[in-house]
């Protein structure tokens, strides 16, 4: 299960009850797929990894993170980062400045859903070219 601070005090195994005649496999997929999208499935999460793998090497401080995100509040960019870090997705540094910089970057296991974050970016591609091209007919 994602370590994703939760809110309320129901768990997803609460949620997905076993069925009798349900396969194993079936049910732990289902779980692992709720604990997958209980982390990246919100609207800023999955955003805020992609732009953090496709710049690696590069200062990414808050202020430019909020910058290039479109539509971020600094609340919200504030509370994605602290579930991403949480979550061994995001890496947080506090560089020695003056002011204080602080620093962030994708985990070698954040790195790991980039399989995944790939595949929505093709589908989503290819989705806006079939929903363009419904729109000129």
């Amino acid at each position: 299960m994602s370590k994703q601070k939760v809110t309320s005090n129901l768990k997803v195994s609460d949620m997905i009850k076993k069925p009798k005649t349900d396969p194993v496999s079936c049910t732990a997929g289902i779980r692992s797929m709720q604990d997958a999208l209980d982390m990246l499935g919100n609207k800023w999460s999955l955003l805020i990894v992609h732009y953090l793998m496709t710049r690696t090497g590069i200062d990414n401080t808050f202020k430019k993170m909020e910058k290039d995100i479109e539509g971020i509040s600094a609340r919200m960019l504030s509370k994605e980062l602290k579930a991403l870090e949480f979550n061994k997705m995001v890496r947080r540094e506090v560089m020695d400045t003056k002011p204080i910089t602080v620093n962030y970057s994708i985990t070698d296991y954040g790195k790991e859903a980039n399989n995944v974050i790939q595949a929505l970016v093709q589908w989503g591609m290819r989705h806006r070219e079939v929903m363009f091209e419904q729109d000129k007919k």
